[in-house]
């Protein structure tokens, strides 16, 4: 659809002052975890009009993602269930933010102006850099790219091997999947199985895989050096047969930011203060997997998404006020990791993301899973009817000691 222009009324306010205007326009970039929640918070405000770009018309639970590869599940949820009526949805991509003259310019030629902006544009598949990856290796990191690969599996043979090459969670839930449905199944960690995993949580987990029937190739030689439509290659010499070849080694994030000349990290994460405001711009705030707090992003995931999508939010309305931004605390509990269909295992870690030796598994850890799918949509949906009602348990206070050793260093 073509986007109306969005109306910024009155003189154009400065920098750290409200705006004298009848109503404050925000829009917010990326309609995802963060993104929704950043724009539900913001009709707090009677006097701010929200507006929401996103290239697609449905909300795409991406937790899920591997459970429509498997075809055990879906992962598509309508905007209406989990989206404030108050914000407008713009379904269209976002190609340049002009911050001089608060200007987002679209895909199709349309242009929505804004006051304030929240840079909520996610992750998605990282370039492979590999020969033949991306010819002949599938991703799963988009909606889209998820029911293509399901159309492939869909005709391929149960008996012809799946190879998937990284071994993180995604890489991991993939391959549980499709091994619990009786395919055969090969892991190729590049080096370890999982990095992020505590070593003993290590070994339970190529337990749990070996018991699934998946072919764990890991050491020193197990980086893929090539990919054909037959088989993958390996940095020893080794050729592994595969008559599909799924790729879910690493993420990258839209270039959207470097485009707009807007400083970055050195993976194209939006640079920003610990109030997830642009180093550039106060006008511009950052949320979820495309935002990088003093150049020391958390771990991408929906686990920090919705607090970062809230935090953002407040940092706009606290500068809709007159106030002053306050800055993140935000921790983590673990990593839930499915292991198959109904089956999975929680590392557990601290509150600054250090995996610990112990997890919950079996029917709790199994529980935990289940409740994190449904638990998101259900935060979204309670903060679209009731906004300001988000909070987050697990917060991680040793941050600044952190920064100032990384300031020292």
């Amino acid at each position: 659809m073509r986007a109306a222009q969005a109306v910024s009324c009155g003189r154009t306010p400065t920098t750290r002052e409200t705006p004298m205007t009848e109503n404050i326009s925000v829009v917010v970039v990326g309609g995802g975890y963060a993104g929704v929640m950043a724009a539900n918070r913001l009709t707090q405000r009677d006097d701010v009009t929200v507006t929401l770009i996103n290239p697609r018309s449905n909300f795409v639970h991406r937790i899920r993602l591997h459970q429509l590869v498997g075809g055990t599940g879906d992962a598509v949820v309508g905007y209406r269930d989990i989206l404030a009526d108050r914000v407008r949805l713009v379904v269209d991509t976002a190609s340049r933010i002009d911050a001089a003259e608060r200007t987002v310019s679209l895909a199709n030629g349309g242009t929505v102006r804004y006051d304030y902006l929240i840079y909520a544009v996610g992750s998605g598949s990282a370039d492979p850099d590999v020969s033949g990856a991306d010819e002949c290796a599938h991703s799963v990191a988009s909606l889209e790219e998820a029911r293509r690969l399901r159309s492939v599996l869909a005709t391929t043979p149960t008996a012809d091997v799946v190879t998937v090459v990284g071994a993180g969670a995604t890489g991991i839930e993939v391959a549980a999947e499709l091994a619990a449905e009786g395919r055969a199944v090969t892991l190729v960690c590049g080096r370890v199985l999982h990095p992020y995993l505590h070593p003993r949580v290590r070994r339970k987990f190529a337990k749990r895989l070996a018991r699934l029937g998946v072919t764990v190739i890991d050491g020193p030689g197990a980086r893929v050096t090539a990919v054909s439509r037959d088989a993958v290659l390996l940095a020893d010499g080794r050729e592994l047969p595969s008559t599909v070849t799924i790729w879910t080694a690493g993420f990258s994030v839209p270039d959207l930011a470097v485009r707009s000349g807007l400083t970055t990290d050195a993976a194209g994460r939006l640079l920003t203060d610990e109030t997830l405001t642009s180093v550039d711009d106060d006008r511009v705030v950052a949320a979820g997997d495309s935002a990088a707090p003093s150049n020391l992003p958390l771990r991408m995931s929906c686990q920090s998404a919705n607090p970062l999508g809230a935090h953002a939010a407040d940092t706009v309305l606290s500068r809709i006020a007159g106030g002053q931004p306050a800055t993140i605390v935000i921790g983590f509990f673990g990593q839930c990791v499915s292991l198959g269909h109904g089956a999975a295992t929680v590392q557990i870690a601290s509150k600054n993301d250090i995996a610990k030796g112990f997890t919950v598994g079996g029917f709790l850890g199994a529980r935990i899973k289940s409740a994190s799918f449904t638990g998101l949509i259900e935060h979204l949906a309670h903060e679209a009817h009731e906004p300001g009602s988000f909070t987050w348990k697990f917060r991680d206070d040793t941050r600044h000691r952190r920064l100032e050793a990384l300031a020292a260093r």
